[in-house]
C-alpha cells in the first residue's frame, strides 16, 4: 500500500475537542441562522407554542424547529424525515439545536401549523435586506415559473382529458367484446382461461367508465374545469415545450436587479402571468420602501388593465407589447408603422395621410376609438400592404397613452429584457436545482406557500452571506 494516502487506525484513541463550539468556526453560516432567529419576536410573528403549557409533557420551542428547517433548506434537506436523521448525526445541526433531535412528525407538524408565521419570517429577512440598503437600486425583475406538485398527471382531470380517456376506454371495451364474439362464433382455440381473463378486463373497464362519467360531471361543475385528486389545489399548466405540461403551481418572484435578492414572492395556481403584474409590483415596491420602482417583465405579463392599474401607484411597469397579428410576416404594415399625434389626436399612416377619430366608439363599453380616412385610402398606392377593406380603420384604446408611456420607458432601457432574463431566470434555476426532482413536498396552496417561503428565505440568506460575509451580517442582525 505504499505510495498511497493511508487512513488511520480505527482503534486508535484521539483527543477530540470536548465541546460542540470548537467544531463550528466563527464564519460558519449556521451562526447567522441562530442569530437571525434569536433576534425575532416569534410571538408577534404568530408562531404557536411560544408560551409553554402549564401541564403535560414539555414541547420544543418554535425557535428550535425553525432553526432546523432553515438549516435544512440552506443545505438542500427539505424532508422532515431527513431532517430528523441530520439532527442526530450532523455536528452543525447539533450545535444549532443544542443536541435536541425532534422526531420527523414534530418537525413536519411545525411547518404545517405555522404557515403564516413562517411567511412573516421570510418578510422579516427582506426588511433586514432593505435596512442594509440592498434594495437602493429601485428596479426589480418579475417572472413566474411552474413547480411540479406531488399530484401525478394521471390524477388530474380536465374536460378534454376525461373525454379522451372515455374514448380510449370505450375503444378497449369494443375490442375485447369483438374478441369474445369471434371466439364464440368461430369455435376458436382460445383457452377458456384467457376468455375469463378478457371478461374480467371488460368488467374492470366498465367500472373505470363509470368512474370517468362521474368525474366528467364533477369537472363540468367546477369553476376552472379541473380536478386534482392527490393535491386538490394543484392545476395542470402548460410549459414551454410543445405538448408538455405539468400539474403544479405557478411561483411568482420579484428579484432585485442589482444584488439578485428576492424582494417578494407568491404562489398561485393559475397557469398564466397576465394578472400578476399589479400584485407583484406592489409587493416589490413595499419591500424596497421607495416611492417608485421600475418593474421589468416579459410579454406574458402584458395586460392593458394591469398596466393601467399601476398608473399613479409608483409602480413603473416595463412590459413589451404583444403583436399576434402576423402581419409583419406577410409583408403588411404593422401597428408600429402608424404614428400617433397626441396633440392633434390623429394617426399618420405610412403614406402620410391622417386618420381622424370617428364620432362613435367601436365597442359596447365605450373604450375603443376608431380612426379612419374616407378619402385618401381609396386611391392609395400602399393600400395592398395596408388593408383589404375599402378604407383603413385603426383602433385605439381609451387609455392607450398609458401603454405609450410604458413603451417610452422601454425605449430608454434597450437592455431591459436581457437584464430581466439574467436576473430572474437564474433565481428560478437555483431554486429548482436545490429542490431536486421533487420541487414541492407539501399539498394544498397554503402549505406550498409556506414551503416556498422557506426556500426563498434560505436563498436570500445565502445570497446576503455571499455579498457581505458572515461577520458583517451578524453585526447587522444584532445591531
Amino acid at each position: 500500500m505504499s505510495r498511497f494516502v493511508e487512513g488511520e487506525d480505527r482503534s486508535q484513541s484521539w483527543l477530540l475537542p470536548n465541546s460542540l463550539e470548537d467544531y463550528v468556526s466563527p464564519d460558519n453560516p449556521v451562526r447567522v441562522v441562530e442569530a437571525f432567529i434569536d433576534e425575532l419576536d416569534l410571538g408577534s410573528l404568530g408562531f404557536s407554542g411560544v408560551e409553554p403549557a402549564a401541564t403535560g409533557r414539555p414541547g420544543y420551542h418554535p425557535a428550535t424547529l425553525l432553526k432546523i428547517y432553515l438549516y435544512g433548506y440552506l443545505n438542500r434537506v427539505q424532508s422532515s424525515r431527513r431532517l430528523e436523521r441530520e439532527a442526530q448525526r450532523n455536528i452543525e445541526l447539533m450545535w444549532l439545536t443544542k443536541r435536541l433531535a425532534p422526531d420527523f412528525k414534530t418537525i413536519s407538524n411545525f411547518r404545517r401549523d405555522n404557515g403564516l408565521a413562517i411567511r412573516a419570517t421570510c418578510r422579516q429577512f427582506v426588511m433586514l435586506c432593505r435596512n442594509l440598503g440592498l434594495f437602493a437600486h429601485a428596479m426589480t425583475a418579475i417572472d413566474g415559473s411552474k413547480f411540479k406538485a406531488v399530484n401525478n398527471r394521471d390524477r388530474n382531470y380536465t374536460a378534454a382529458k376525461v373525454v379522451k380517456r372515455i374514448e380510449q376506454v370505450d375503444a378497449s371495451i369494443e375490442r375485447y367484446l369483438a374478441t369474445l364474439d369471434r371466439a364464440d362464433r368461430e369455435n376458436s382455440d382460445i383457452p377458456e382461461a384467457r376468455t375469463d381473463r378478457i371478461r374480467e378486463k371488460i368488467a374492470g373497464l366498465r367500472q373505470q367508465m363509470q368512474f370517468l362519467k362521474e368525474m366528467k360531471a364533477k369537472v363540468d361543475a367546477t369553476p376552472d374545469g379541473q380536478i386534482s385528486l392527490t393535491d386538490p389545489d394543484a392545476r395542470s399548466m402548460a410549459t414551454s415545450g410543445r405538448g408538455t405540461g405539468i400539474v403544479g403551481y405557478n411561483v411568482q418572484v420579484a428579484v432585485d436587479t442589482q444584488h439578485h435578492l428576492i424582494m417578494a414572492h407568491e404562489v398561485v395556481n393559475e397557469g398564466h402571468d397576465r394578472t400578476q403584474l399589479v400584485p407583484m409590483g406592489q409587493q416589490a415596491k413595499e419591500a424596497a420602501g421607495t416611492s417608485e420602482i421600475t418593474v421589468l417583465a416579459d410579454r406574458g405579463y402584458f395586460n392593458g388593465e394591469q398596466v393601467l392599474a399601476c398608473e399613479g401607484t409608483g409602480v413603473l411597469p416595463c412590459v413589451p407589447k404583444i403583436d399576434t397579428s402576423g402581419r409583419a410576416k406577410l409583408g403588411l404594415f404593422t401597428r408600429g408603422d402608424f404614428v400617433y399625434d397626441a396633440a392633434a389626436d390623429h394617426y399618420i399612416c405610412p403614406a402620410g395621410a391622417q386618420l381622424t377619430k370617428g364620432v362613435a366608439r367601436s365597442d359596447h363599453r365605450g373604450e375603443i376609438d376608431q380612426y379612419r380616412n374616407l378619402t385618401s385610402c381609396l386611391n392609395c398606392e400602399l393600400k395592398p400592404r395596408c388593408t383589404p377593406e375599402k378604407v383603413k380603420r385603426f383602433k385605439r384604446w381609451k387609455h392607450e397613452a398609458v401603454l405609450d408611456a410604458m413603451q417610452n420607458r422601454l425605449d430608454q432601457l434597450p437592455d431591459a429584457m436581457g437584464l430581466r432574463r439574467q436576473t430572474v431566470e437564474h433565481v428560478f434555476g437555483t431554486l429548482k436545482a436545490w429542490a431536486g426532482s421533487t420541487p414541492l413536498l407539501t399539498r394544498t396552496l397554503e402549505k406550498v406557500r409556506t414551503e416556498m417561503s422557506l426556500a426563498v428565505l434560505a436563498y436570500n440568506m445565502k445570497r446576503v452571506i455571499r455579498l457581505l460575509g458572515v461577520g458583517p451580517l451578524l453585526q447587522a442582525i444584532r445591531a
